[in-house]
């Protein structure tokens, strides 16, 4: 009998990886396909939908023809995917707009002036996404307001998963957990939320139909279906977004167990049965089900600032890296791990693509902050490890003040497979960091949803048997120290120059 396998996608945000697990949970192949972020103007930031599109099919396609040669039976497919993205479509349900993602700034003011109104924080207590450019709901202000003619033409607002799921079935649904990060999905009733839409500009018959993450559909469009090479009745399951998914993935599932994702961006997010919200509304509150929430804190700015250094400060060490089958990223952390914890006092502000959790502040920028003649380029590199893990410390430090104290740590994403980077983190978090057996955690929970729709498991806690620990790292108690007291510094200086950035940022827009 041949071993039944399920493939998760997932959709991120440069590129997308299809993942064949077997049903028992084993990692058999996996495939991705990369496409950029385009920028016209400063804070802007897009993506071609058809070129994702495009990335789903390939990535499908060559995970199918894997699983084919293998002799392996597929039973499913099913999906995870970015958050906070916008498409507007039009009445024959073209394209209007690029896909507008979340390290889009240019709603800040929209962003601000809602965020300090009462209606604002209503809003964001009912939604429990933070109000931030990175949300959909500002976004649609900022259309409405500086694209009218654009706004009125179009007849629907969808994200980048809607948007291949109509491709690929010709409907227009989201799932509960992609709604809920958009600020407009009341993730108490599971419905949109009337007061948002109103803020927005948008009705109802605009926006997608909520489903579960469950939701399933078998009729794949024929053309599809043999591009892909899959016989008839695959099902297809519309899964969850890739935060609710990786602490799925990682089994991330009890209370004080957080799981810390650095792939482009990075997060901190714990499960919990019921929604929470912060007064100062620093954390979010997602759901996967109604009896799993996910809660926590995202950040711009994870490996997408290690890439901007790779390729500002390392480019020819980098081609020369890829002409060899090597890992670019591994030479740069080498050259880090030639330098003491610390980097000699450098200190680094990660914020290049503004920041989401903890500051909430689009304005903000990025910094080194200690230079001095003695300091290397491998101090330079060490310090922005530092300071992303830093600013990822801030986030939970955070969290644990909503939801008590953090008991456990994983840790998923593209970061894991450095081991400088995740024994950096258990020092400077004081707690042993666990590593599952896949890194890819949002496409194996994406796995485990579809496992769920098609019977293969009862509940989502039934998945812990399929997940295996096969690393763990322990602090080192010197090095904690030595963090802290850097930390200290690290804290203090965003504070004192907030008001700097956002002059900066004023002078960045000027025309």
């Amino acid at each position: 009998m041949q071993q039944e396998t399920i493939i998760g996608v997932d959709i991120g945000t440069t590129s997308t990886k299809a993942v064949a697990f077997g049903v028992d949970g084993k990692l058999l192949f996996q495939y991705a396909v990369e496409y950029p972020i385009y920028s016209s103007q400063p804070g802007y930031a897009e993506q071609d939908p058809d070129m994702v599109f495009k990335a789903v099919l390939q990535t499908v396609q060559t995970i199918v023809g894997e699983l084919r040669k293998a002799g392996y039976s597929l039973i499913g497919i099913s999906f995870s995917s970015a958050m906070h993205s916008l498409i507007a479509l039009d009445e024959h349900d073209s394209l209007l707009t690029n896909c507008i993602i979340w390290a889009d700034t240019r709603s800040r003011l929209q962003a601000e002036k809602l965020k300090q109104s009462e209606i604002g924080y209503d809003i964001y207590l009912h939604t429990g996404t933070p109000i931030h450019p990175m949300s959909v709901l500002p976004k649609l202000i900022w259309l409405r307001e500086q694209m009218p003619e654009l706004f009125a033409n179009a007849t629907r607002f969808v994200g980048i998963k809607e948007y291949v799921w109509y491709k690929l079935f010709g409907e227009f649904v989201v799932d509960h957990s992609v709604a809920s990060a958009t600020g407009l999905f009341n993730i108490f009733d599971l419905n949109w939320h009337n007061a948002a839409l109103e803020i927005a500009g948008v009705s109802l018959n605009q926006l997608s139909e909520p489903v579960p993450a469950t939701y399933s559909n078998y009729n794949l469009s024929p053309n599809y279906r043999e591009q892909l090479n899959l016989p008839e009745n695959i099902p297809f399951i519309v899964g969850a977004n890739d935060g609710c998914l990786a602490n799925l993935g990682a089994n991330a599932m009890d209370d004080g167990h957080i799981t810390i994702t650095i792939g482009t961006s990075g997060a901190v997010r714990v499960m919990a049965k019921q929604p929470a919200t912060d007064k100062q509304q620093r954390i979010f509150s997602y759901i996967l089900t109604p009896e799993h929430y996910v809660l926590g804190g995202a950040v711009n700015n994870g490996g997408v600032v290690l890439q901007w250094f790779r390729d500002t400060f390392y480019s020819s060490e980098t081609a020369v890296a890829k002409n060899h089958d090597k890992d670019p990223y591994a030479l740069l952390c080498n050259e880090a791990a030639t330098v003491p914890a610390g980097a000699n006092g450098l200190l680094f502000l990660p914020y290049l693509l503004g920041e989401r959790a903890p500051v909430w502040d689009a304005s903000a920028s990025a910094c080194f902050i200690g230079m001095r003649l003695g300091h290397t380029r491998a101090h330079f590199v060490r310090a922005l490890l530092e300071g992303i893990t830093f600013n990822i410390y801030s986030v939970a430090k955070a969290l644990e003040q909503v939801t008590g104290p953090v008991t456990k740590v994983y840790a998923n994403g593209g970061f894991s497979r450095s081991e400088l980077w995740v024994q950096l983190l258990a020092d400077v978090f004081n707690k042993e960091v666990h590593l599952t057996e896949t890194y890819e955690s949002s496409a194996f929970g994406a796995a485990i949803v579809g496992l769920l729709a098609l019977g293969k498991i009862q509940k989502l806690e039934d998945a812990a048997q399929l997940v295996t620990i096969t690393k763990t790292y322990a602090p080192e108690p010197a090095n904690h120290q030595h963090y802290q007291k850097n930390y200290k510094i690290f804290e203090e200086l965003y504070p004192k120059l907030k008001e700097t950035f956002s002059q900066l940022d004023d002078l960045r827009n000027e025309p």
